[in-house]
């Protein structure tokens, strides 16, 4: 018995009422995966149109592709990575007006290397200021500061916890340049959030 059947057999069992072409089966699975797909296009689109035109896309390849999932993975993880791609896809058709500059936004240093200013203590970790409900929409609004190419790789390493090598594959980069650019973007992340999640530094 695979680790699939033995973790979701209720999955395995629409798989296969899929590929029997049963068309209840159809409305089940867009029923179980749905909400959790327009989860993950909100994260990346900012309009919930776009959102909703991602997932039905990614629904629509999904289904073309049924033949081609072999069943290593979960069902709707199979469904998450093909909503990431859908989300990827229509966000590099649009233009994004005012986009920062990262520069702008990375920690400053002095001559003798140290940072300009004193960097204060924060309250919380990184992965607790992003999972606390009532931090959320600073955060959001935080990620939505970063320039897409670094914005994309924080989203699809940190939030959608995809590992290097499947971020690297998705942006069409090397895993080093991966690896860099989410530093970059994370200590980006960090300058834009200490206001909101810091305190004092005692002298």
């Amino acid at each position: 018995m695979s680790p699939e059947t033995e973790q979701e057999p209720d999955q395995v069992a629409l798989l296969a009422r899929l590929r029997a072409g049963e068309e209840r089966a159809y409305a089940d699975l867009m029923q179980l995966a749905g909400p959790r797909m327009l989860a993950v296009a909100r994260r990346f689109l900012r309009a919930d149109q776009d959102a909703e035109d991602a997932v039905q896309d990614a629904f629509l390849q999904a289904f073309k592709n049924l033949d081609r999932f072999e069943g290593n993975a979960k069902l709707t993880t199979w469904l998450h990575r093909i909503t990431v791609n859908a989300s990827l896809m229509k966000l590099r058709k649009q233009k994004r007006t005012h986009e920062v500059n990262l520069e702008d936004l990375l920690p400053r240093y002095g001559d003798d290397g140290h940072r300009d200013r004193l960097v204060p203590e924060w309250t919380e970790s990184g992965a607790d200021v992003v999972s606390v409900g009532e931090t959320r929409a600073a955060v959001r609004a935080a990620i939505d500061r970063l320039p897409d190419s670094y914005r994309n790789v924080l989203l699809l390493r940190d939030i959608e916890q995809l590992d290097t090598a499947e971020t690297a594959e998705l942006m069409g980069l090397s895993i080093n340049a991966t690896k860099t650019r989410l530093h970059r973007a994370r200590q980006a992340l960090r300058e834009i959030l200490e206001p909101h999640f810091s305190k004092e530094v005692s002298a």
